[in-house]
């Protein structure tokens, strides 16, 4: 059970649950010009920490109360310890600085999942990306290729407060490299507030044969700095 929380979860901040699989590099376009939500917090030290809920929208539940908790950082990694409320086993993330997700336990992203962001942020920003999840444990890899746009920016209240927010709408495919017939749709929008250098709301859909297969929100309810 633990291990499906930790997949639900990844697929929120940047992975998917149902066929394992995420991962964007990018390439960035020209944005129009916008002016800056707020100044980013300072960068990620060890203790930083995240706590959110997620929230099933299929069927309303709360499925899980998580917190992420920096343990490392490089000059291209964040190191991050996942831990489930109520559950003594943990799990690890590895990020890189533009918190795109490159390596979830088992999986690794090549060259990231794609998820994160691309500053300097601003309203109209694109970008694309294509890369390979690969489960060498099981054998199995993905490709997955995706578009994001920063498409406004918003006020979000959650129950850690207030935040200025760009929200930044991703949408993706992936296909099991050994069979093209497996393969799944994802929309996924990120609320990220430069304030605590973060996202304070995500929802994910995805889809496989045009019919949805999972629903999910995420939340913020508590961040803070050792």
């Amino acid at each position: 059970m633990l291990r499906r929380i930790f997949l639900t979860t990844i697929s929120l901040l940047a992975t998917v649950n149902l066929v394992s699989a995420q991962t964007p590099s990018s390439t960035s376009s020209p944005a129009a010009s916008s002016p800056s939500v707020e100044t980013p917090m300072e960068d990620p030290q060890t203790g930083d920490h995240w706590t959110y809920e997620v929230r099933d929208e299929i069927t309303g539940d709360l499925k899980a109360t998580t917190t992420n908790t920096v343990t490392d950082v490089s000059a291209t990694e964040i190191s991050v310890r996942l831990a489930v409320l109520g559950n003594s086993n943990t799990g690890y993330q590895t990020f890189d600085r533009s918190w795109d997700l490159t390596n979830s336990g088992i999986w690794r992203y090549t060259p990231n999942d794609g998820t994160g962001i691309r500053p300097p942020l601003a309203v109209g920003k694109t970008w694309s990306f294509n890369s390979t999840d690969l489960n060498s444990t099981a054998g199995i890899s993905w490709k997955r290729s995706g578009t994001a746009k920063v498409v406004a920016q918003e006020s979000v209240t959650t129950r850690a407060g207030t935040f200025d927010t760009y929200k930044i709408e991703i949408s993706f495919q992936i296909q099991n490299a050994n069979d093209p017939t497996k393969k799944l749709q994802a929309d996924q929008q990120t609320w990220y507030a430069p304030a605590i250098n973060h996202w304070v709301k995500r929802t994910f859909v995805s889809r496989s044969d045009g019919k949805v297969r999972d629903k999910s929100t995420i939340e913020l309810v508590e961040y803070g700095r050792r």
